[in-house]
């Protein structure tokens, strides 16, 4: 009688173990289909990925750096310019 209960304990367990990589197997396949389905929608948004927004974040930083330079610039040359005029139309001494 032990045969035989060894033999039912022994069907369901390779039963269970068959389920058990049934359910792995549906799992993984449901991972990939919502995977698939979420990336589908998020290109139909047209969602930006993490690496596009860095890399346009860090062009934008880039561009305002070089603007403070451009203004810092040109107001020194705006100051050399005013300075050049004023010292054209100032009076001279012998005039």
């Amino acid at each position: 009688m032990t045969q035989t209960n060894n033999r039912i304990f022994d069907e369901m367990a390779r039963l269970m173990n068959d389920a058990a990589g049934v359910a792995q197997g549906v799992r993984k396949e449901f991972d990939t289909l919502f995977r698939s389905q979420a990336e589908r929608i998020l290109r139909d948004l047209d969602v930006v990925q993490r690496e596009e927004f860095e890399a346009v974040k860090e062009m934008a930083r880039l561009a305002r750096e070089e603007n403070e330079a451009l203004k810092t610039r040109i107001a020194a040359l705006e100051a050399k310019s005013a300075d050049k005029v004023a010292k054209k139309s100032a009076p001279r001494a012998g005039d």
